[in-house]
């Protein structure tokens, strides 16, 4: 008997620069493969979604970030049909203060880069996609299309 479907939570990380650039991370692993995303991963049991942020950005960059504000919940649905997986996006914003992101898990991304708000890769991954969509128009929650 196969295993009913069930939802995840994930939590992505908009972290920005001095110069007005987010982090990005092309992904090689799991679904999304060759979009590039933000840090994130799971909400792990009995975590808050900062802590989660917090763990998860020095998991995948070694990079310490604070102060975190709720910027945008997502339903990413493009990988239901493709990979079986539907999750509850949870962004937040990270204060950064310094330092260059290093490739904690080169198994699951294959670099990190700096880009420009105003020039941002094309093959974005969904929730990250739709986190900049909410966050630049103002709406912290709208459904996926």
């Amino acid at each position: 008997m196969s295993e009913k479907p069930n939802v995840r939570v994930g939590v992505g990380v908009i972290i920005l620069n001095k110069n007005d650039e987010v982090l990005l991370g092309l992904r090689n692993s799991s679904h999304g493969a060759g979009e590039w995303s933000f840090p994130g991963g799971h909400l792990e049991f009995g975590e808050t979604v900062f802590q989660t942020a917090q763990r998860e950005v020095k998991e995948e960059t070694d990079l310490d970030v604070t102060k975190f504000e709720l910027v945008s919940i997502f339903d990413e649905m493009r990988y239901i049909e493709s990979d079986n997986k539907h999750y509850l996006n949870v962004s937040v914003i990270a204060h950064y203060e310094s330092g260059e992101p290093k490739n904690m898990e080169p198994h699951k991304c294959e670099r990190w880069e700096w880009f420009s708000l105003d020039d941002l890769p094309d093959n974005l991954f969904e929730p990250s996609e739709g986190a900049l969509a909410n966050m630049k128009d103002g709406v912290v929650y709208r459904p996926s299309k």
